[in-house]
């Protein structure tokens, strides 16, 4: 009986690992915390911050990107220069069926660039998954009043992040009809 029960509550501890820290899934799965992160916040749009850049910096943003570079930033937090992204609806699977083949996919193409200001956990900090060149990285906070003094690009200070090393997402060639 003892046995029963605990083959069982391991059952229930693999099936509530779902996608696991990558998202190894056949589509975005959100972590627990980045739904409550992104709850309030709306996606960064590029052209409305060229547009009227006013309106984006009211509340949160959320975006995706790929860093370029990382620099250190102001008190000890990293400064990422972000190739904006999209999300694709599904993720690329190696194999049809096997989740653990499936990585979180981005368009290849690039919106813009953002500069993000990020404290980063020590696992994301150093070692071997660490965040830095070619990381994808999903960023919810604020804009800044200010803009990088290097290329004039918008500065993001982020209140919550996600990452991705260069080995757990995937970029795919998108070929968008032209609209009307």
């Amino acid at each position: 009986m003892k046995r029963g029960w605990a083959v069982a509550a391991l059952g229930g501890v693999v099936a509530c690992a779902g996608a696991g820290p990558y998202g190894h899934a056949s589509h975005y799965e959100p972590a627990a915390a980045e739904r409550d992160a992104v709850a309030d916040a709306r996606e960064y749009e590029t052209a409305r911050i060229r547009g009227r850049p006013d309106d984006q910096r009211q509340g949160k943003v959320a975006l995706f990107g790929v860093v370029e570079t990382r620099e250190v930033g102001a008190a000890g937090q990293a400064l990422l220069k972000l190739s904006v992204r999209t999300l694709e609806p599904n993720n690329t699977c190696e194999r049809a069926g096997d989740d653990e083949s499936c990585r979180v996919t981005v368009a290849d193409q690039d919106f813009g660039i953002v500069w993000a200001l990020v404290a980063l956990r020590a696992e994301d900090d150093v070692g071997p998954q660490a965040v830095g060149q070619h990381s994808l990285v999903r960023i919810v906070g604020t804009l800044a009043q200010d803009v990088s003094p290097t290329d004039g690009a918008p500065i993001v200070h982020g209140t919550w992040y996600r990452q991705w090393p260069s080995t757990e997402y995937v970029t795919r060639r998108v070929v968008r009809a032209a609209g009307p």
